[in-house]
This record gives C-alpha cells, sequence and structure tokens, in this order.
C-alpha cells in the first residue's frame, strides 16, 4: 500500500493511492499537466494510473478531472448526484457512477463512500480496502460527524483533514462571512478537532497519517504537525508517520 498527496489546499488537490495492482487518483483539482508532473516526481509513470476518484464537486478537486481521464484511458468513478453539480465539463469521460452510503467493487478493491458534512452536492469520504488493510480518506468536512469516526477506525493509513488554526483564522484577514463558512457545519475543521478526531482513531496497526487542506492563510504546518506528535508520544499503542499535505509540491510517498 503506498499514498502520496500530490497537493493538497484550496488551489487543488489531488491524491495517489496504490493498493496492490490499482492505481488511483483521489481528486484531480490540478491540471492534467501538473499532476502528470507530480506523479513523475514520485516515480509513477501516470499511464500506468487505473481510475479518479472524486470527492466533491468543487473547482478545487476536479479541474483536471476531464483531461486527466481522457489523457490516460481511465475512468471516472463519481456519485450521481456530484455528476449532476458538474455535467457537463465531465461528459466526455468514461464514467463510473456510485452511491453515497454504499461500499462497490472495483478491480482488487472494495470502495466505501461514506457521506461527510460539506457545502458540496454530495461529499464523501473514501475507505479504500485491499487484502493488505484499508486505507481512510476524509478532508472538507464542516464537523467530525459518528460516521465518519466509524469509518475511519482500523486503517493502516489516514488522510484527514487540518484546515485552519482557530485564532489565525477569527484574527485573520478573511471576511466575516468566509470565517463564517470555514467554521460552519458545512466548511472545515480545524486543527483541535483533526487532532481530536486522530486520538480516536490509534490503533496498534496504524502506520501512517497525512494531515490534508492546510490553509495557506489561516494555519501554519508546525501546528498540526507538533499537535500530532505530540499526540503519538503520549500513547505506546502505535507510532504512525505524520506527513503534512502541500499546495506547491507532492509528500513523500509512503509505502507500508
Amino acid at each position: 500500500m503506498k499514498a502520496c498527496l500530490l497537493a493538497s489546499g484550496s488551489k487543488g488537490n489531488s491524491v495517489y493511492i496504490e493498493c496492490g495492482e490499482t492505481r488511483l487518483l483521489i481528486d484531480a483539482g490540478l491540471s492534467a499537466t501538473e499532476i502528470t508532473k507530480r506523479l513523475e516526481s514520485i516515480g509513477v509513470d501516470g499511464s500506468t494510473l487505473s481510475a479518479i476518484l472524486i470527492t466533491h464537486d468543487h473547482t478545487d478537486h476536479i479541474k483536471g478531472a476531464e483531461v486527466t481521464s481522457r489523457k490516460f484511458k481511465i475512468p471516472v468513478l463519481i456519485s450521481y448526484r456530484t455528476l449532476q453539480a458538474v455535467e457537463p465539463s465531465l461528459n466526455k469521460s468514461q464514467l463510473y457512477e456510485f452511491e453515497s452510503g454504499y461500499s462497490f467493487s472495483f478491480r482488487d478493491l472494495i470502495i466505501d463512500p461514506f457521506q461527510i458534512t460539506h457545502d458540496a452536492a454530495d461529499p464523501v469520504g473514501f475507505i479504500i480496502e485491499s487484502k493488505d488493510g484499508k486505507i481512510g480518506f476524509a478532508t472538507d468536512m464542516g464537523i467530525v460527524t459518528r460516521l465518519v469516526t466509524e469509518k475511519l477506525k482500523h486503517c493502516k493509513m489516514l488522510i484527514i483533514e487540518s484546515n485552519h488554526d482557530e485564532e489565525m483564522l477569527m484574527n485573520g484577514p478573511y471576511p466575516w462571512h468566509l470565517k463564517q463558512r470555514i467554521k460552519s457545519r458545512h466548511g472545515h475543521i480545524s486543527n483541535n478537532e483533526s487532532i481530536a478526531l486522530l486520538k480516536e482513531l490509534l490503533h496498534e496497526k496504524l502506520e501512517g497519517v497525512f494531515l490534508a487542506h492546510l490553509s495557506e492563510v489561516n494555519n501554519d504546518p508546525s501546528i498540526p504537525f507538533e499537535a500530532a506528535t505530540a499526540l503519538i508520544s503520549g500513547q505506546n499503542s502505535c507510532n504512525p508517520g505524520i506527513y503534512i499535505g502541500n499546495q506547491y509540491r507532492p509528500t513523500k510517498l509512503l509505502n507500508i
């Protein structure tokens, strides 16, 4: 199992995941050219991709999906309601529709899309399960629901949001309506909420944690990294690596 955040932030998001014989992108919020370049930087040939999974309809998650799909001749896996929100932007792609709340098989994987709260048509997180274990993915969520917590348990890798520092957000330059949107149940979770979630998810087989979708304006990567490191140091059930997403360059390609 391998994972890498190719890009993470409000300007574009894409995650590379490899399980067994299957290679996926979760979201394609960069141009096809940039996605190809970042894949090459971690030693992955884009022509070996199997599919693109889409979490929701916002531009920073889908803007490169159609061209990337056509370039590599791979399907876009997307919920029916999200597809309705983005048509006709994907109408030239090969599409595989799924329904939030219902797991499905794709190649040698079981993919479980589960509902999250965000201001999009049908936002989802994913559990991606192979014979080697599970990868959990949940970003762009306004609150951590019980469903999110339960779905993300027992994963070997986690990719979870850590969007903002609450004080930086409230004292920062954003207009009040945007601050309220970010803080709302349909916005983004804070560092504190992210670490509280991570605390619930620690178990002996957890090997890697990616903290994703950090705000460039309302966060500092050192804050969630230090908080996560302190959490890990304060227990003895596991010792996962902690990796922080970046808008401009890929993280390490974690291989477990």
